[in-house]
């Protein structure tokens, strides 16, 4: 694999640029989640971790100059485990590696554990400007049956802490689970729209393959809304929040105007990004060649990787045309604002099939709007099906 700086291209150079920044480490595992989060009860050596990441953050520096970050991402696992001070070191390093935008966007995700919420004014300082909260319910029953450490009353706690550190804040809620009705899911949500600030992320529960859930699931000790149920949730969601002034800007995400996420609108909108830590993912242009890359997921695998090499790169592939278009079709039709057709035409070097878009428009699947296409409500049902038959 190539260690040093390739061309990036002119156009690419001038569009958003992300860097996301992988915690890996976990309080506690979650019996839903399949992301690559590790439990390490005996705790990490916090200062040769962040020596890894700055070396890495080296490392894709060279293989994108001159790029301006306009967002940054610290994700997880619980980054909010992280010490504000490695939080501040990363985003200095990643100063000095790229231009930062004046304006960029710098979040973190956290839990609201009362603990957790006390380094909520250090990474503040460090230079987060934007807070993910991972709420996930309003109950504790349901945050206890979820596997979540922390109770409803310190997730306000939280919240309101939040609101007095953090202009922009988000907070994540799971509906569709087990014993959860309409009437309950329209009750709860319509709670957190009356304090959301400006950003909401709301996921339907799924049944991860490899999880406790699943395991749970297969044997018939956990009955989540299916069908039509869930159908209904997923509507009332969209009716109940456009009310509220947040629509849909991506299938699962909400957000008053100017306040979607831009560094995941970076993912969407086929942007570039490099990914640091175990287990992340990258993107990047380099020769007119768009490259997929990702490292170790094992945290102490990546670590001793970093230390000797510089990264903790596992794979590093050229994508085809087509294959970087599909990727493209794949995350841009999830939101609201669909695809760019001719974006799509020139990554993949072939229009998309007429027909199929004519028959998906003609079964109200898809909107045409100039040259944007775009999933209706009834197509982001399918959105899946979708994708599928336009890319064939």
């Amino acid at each position: 694999m190539p260690k040093t700086a390739l061309q990036t291209d002119v156009a690419t150079a001038a569009e958003p640029f992300g860097v996301y920044v992988h915690w890996p480490f976990c309080a506690a595992k979650c019996p839903y989640c399949d992301f690559n989060s590790h439990v390490r009860h005996g705790g990490i050596d916090g200062d040769r971790f962040l020596a890894a990441y700055l070396k890495e953050l080296a490392y894709f520096a060279e293989r994108t100059p001159g790029r301006e970050v306009t967002s940054v991402f610290f994700g997880g696992g619980t980054p909010s485990l992280m010490s504000p001070h490695i939080t501040g070191a990363i985003l200095e390093r990643i100063a000095e590696h790229w231009t930062l935008d004046e304006d960029a966007e710098i979040t973190l995700e956290a839990n609201p554990t009362s603990v957790e919420a006390g380094n909520f004014r250090g990474y503040a300082s460090a230079g987060v400007n934007r807070l993910s909260l991972g709420v996930q319910a309003l109950d504790d029953r349901s945050l206890k049956a979820l596997g979540r450490l922390h109770t409803a009353e310190e997730a306000l706690a939280a919240f309101a802490l939040a609101r007095e550190t953090f202009d922009r804040i988000s907070f994540d809620l799971i509906y569709a689970r087990e014993g959860q009705s309409l009437a309950d899911w329209r009750m709860e949500l319509n709670r957190a729209l009356s304090f959301a600030v400006d950003h909401l992320s709301l996921y339907q529960l799924t049944i991860e393959d490899g999880t406790p859930f699943a395991a749970l699931h297969e044997a018939g000790r956990l009955r989540v809304p299916h069908g039509e149920t869930a159908r209904d949730m997923y509507l009332a969601t969209q009716e109940l929040c456009n009310a509220a002034g947040l629509p849909a800007y991506e299938v699962s995400n909400h957000a008053k105007r100017s306040a979607e996420s831009r560094h995941n609108l970076v993912y969407w909108h086929g942007h570039d990004y490099v990914g640091v830590g175990a287990g992340a993912h990258a993107r990047i242009t380099t020769d007119g060649v768009r490259r997929a890359l990702s490292t170790l997921r094992l945290p102490e695998d990546w670590l001793a990787h970093v230390e000797v090499h510089g990264h903790g790169l596992v794979s590093d592939e050229a994508l085809t045309k087509r294959e970087a278009a599909e990727e493209y079709l794949l995350m841009a039709l999830r939101l609201t604002e669909g695809i760019d057709v001719s974006r799509f035409e020139a990554l993949a070097g072939e229009p998309l099939d007429e027909t199929r878009i004519t028959t998906l428009v003609e079964d109200g699947l898809l909107l045409r709007d100039g040259a944007r296409l775009m999933a209706t409500v009834r197509g982001r049902l399918v959105l899946e099906r979708m994708i599928v038959e336009l890319a064939a």
